[in-house]
């Protein structure tokens, strides 16, 4: 399916490298933090290129049936019915397997000829031996926070791939994504980053997880619609980071030395 442009900050040189895989036909392997912009960017560079994107959202349950296909019972009897991974090889797209190392390693292994010089998709169950059509390009993300002995990539899939480090943006970049993501004043973008970056200090004693971009652009819409800020604060930054009363009040102090009301 085709995408429309989207508005995307650039950090680095991402997008200059990115350009450079896909020119040279090389799968590209994203990591970074929760909500630090991945999608968005894989979103923003698919726009750029104007190809179709696919993205799925990888979990415990996804099979290789997911990504290539299956047959279905229809009106007329059986039929073969194309996965998004199939879809994008035949048609010279984009396929993104976000947080792909929440998926089964048997079921990733179906990627392996497409993420070397091969760029084939054998189907199993049809006989078909698929070459990727010009301009497919196989993009997967994860949050490397989230890795341990039992959900992490085979070393046989991770060097199939470029891979990209993405964090979240410094404290200018990241006021102005929120300015120019939600129309709010630059005083209250300044704030909400500064209590960001505030919070995040946090992630070695509490926290799973920081504040991320993200819900900082979900707060910032929020206060834009008249909402009271620290009800926001604690709505879209303290309570998605933690199901624990006392760090969350933990948090909300910090959110009251920012937005003292």
């Amino acid at each position: 399916m085709t995408t429309k442009a989207l508005f995307y900050q650039e950090q680095g040189n991402e997008v200059t490298l990115f350009n450079h895989a896909y020119e040279h036909q090389l799968p590209v392997l994203i990591k970074g933090p929760t909500g630090c912009g991945k999608t968005r960017f894989i979103a923003h560079m698919a726009a750029k290129l104007n190809k179709p994107l696919y993205t799925v959202a990888c979990h415990d349950d996804l099979t290789a049936a997911d990504l290539v296909g299956r047959h279905l019972i229809g009106p007329d009897g059986t039929y073969w019915q194309d996965g998004p991974l199939t879809r994008a090889v035949r048609e010279g797209g984009i396929c993104y397997l976000d947080e792909v190392v929440e998926a089964r390693k048997d079921t990733t292994v179906v990627l392996h000829p497409l993420a070397d010089d091969r760029r084939v998709l054998p189907l199993e169950r049809t006989g078909e031996l698929i070459e990727a059509a010009p301009g497919f390009m196989l993009v997967v993300s994860y949050n490397p926070g989230y890795q341990n002995l039992l959900k992490g990539m085979k070393p046989s899939t991770r060097q199939r791939f470029v891979a990209l480090r993405f964090d979240y943006p410094t404290a200018e970049i990241e006021q102005q994504i929120l300015i120019k993501e939600t129309g709010v004043d630059a005083h209250l973008a300044f704030k909400l980053v500064e209590l960001a970056g505030a919070l995040r200090k946090l992630e070695q004693n509490d926290l799973d997880e920081v504040a991320s971009t993200r819900l900082l652009i979900y707060a910032a819409r929020m206060i834009s619609t008249g909402m009271n800020v620290l009800d926001v604060c604690r709505c879209c930054l303290a309570e998605p980071l933690s199901d624990d009363p006392q760090t969350v009040k933990a948090l909300m102090d910090v959110a009251k030395i920012y937005f003292d009301e």
